[in-house]
């Protein structure tokens, strides 16, 4: 008897470039992000961290390479199928963009109203769940100004699991919390890996947040253009004879 093909990998890039017209910030990166997988992006300022979560969520084309989500390429499909393959992911912003003039329940519930085709009183149900699952049970009616920093990044954690992806992308989630409220969304983020089985692709510069949470990171150089590393970020600072790498897994401290 046969046994069940394996999961294909969450997400892919094949000898992937980007940039913005003559400019390419890298060049030639391959990784996968597997089932349950949580892969940190990392990398000096103006490596093009933020501007790769554009190209693999479908706001900005690749100047060459592929981008696979389940298996399929994403920029080699027509217009509907790359609808519906963007609904196999979900993307918290930096800083949480969350829509001030609505409570947390109707920013969540605004993709499912959008995409999904439930009525009010049936997003709203969702809204709560998803509210739930990252700890703010309670909250659906709170405008984003009337929370913590902490809770408007946890309610667009929400608002990203809306569609009940298999993957999400998170865009330097701890940047400007304090330390207790950054471990505790890390612990969210490995809670809803064990839980839900998400994988996670994570842009952060946070040092606490990339050894506590990564299966492994992919590091991208801003002189070369191009990824310089990849595996278990303990592994890498152990390892690595790259000086750049070391220097940025150590916080500048050198090898341990």
């Amino acid at each position: 008897m046969s046994s069940a093909s394996p999961e294909p990998p969450r997400l892919a890039v094949e000898g992937l470039a980007y940039g913005y017209g003559d400019r390419v910030l890298q060049h030639d990166l391959d990784f996968a992000v597997a089932p349950g997988e949580v892969l940190c992006v990392i990398g000096g300022s103006g490596c093009g961290k933020s501007t790769l979560l554009r190209v693999l969520t479908g706001l900005l084309p690749p100047l060459a390479g592929k981008v696979r989500i389940g298996g399929e390429d994403f920029w080699a499909a027509d217009p509907g199928r790359q609808e519906a393959l963007i609904r196999q992911f979900g993307m918290m912003y930096q800083g949480g963009a969350l829509w001030t003039s609505m409570t947390l329940a109707e920013n969540v519930a605004m993709p499912l109203q959008l995409y999904s085709g439930l009525d009010g009183a049936s997003s709203r149900v969702v809204a709560a769940y998803k509210l739930a699952l990252v700890g703010l049970a309670g909250f659906e009616d709170f405008l984003p100004a009337a929370i913590s920093g902490g809770m408007a990044k946890r309610a667009a954690i929400a608002r990203a699991m809306a569609l009940d992806p298999s993957i999400l992308f998170l865009d330097e989630p701890s940047a400007g919390l304090d330390p207790v409220t950054s471990h505790r969304l890390d612990d969210l983020i490995l809670d809803l890996r064990k839980t839900l089985g998400m994988s996670f692709l994570v842009v952060t510069h946070e040092l606490a947040s990339i050894f506590r949470i990564a299966d492994r990171v992919v590091y991208l150089d801003a002189k070369a253009h191009t990824m310089k590393a990849i595996g278990p970020p303990k592994r890498l600072l152990e390892e690595s004879k790259d000086p750049e790498i070391v220097a940025f897994l150590s916080g500048g401290e050198g090898h341990p």
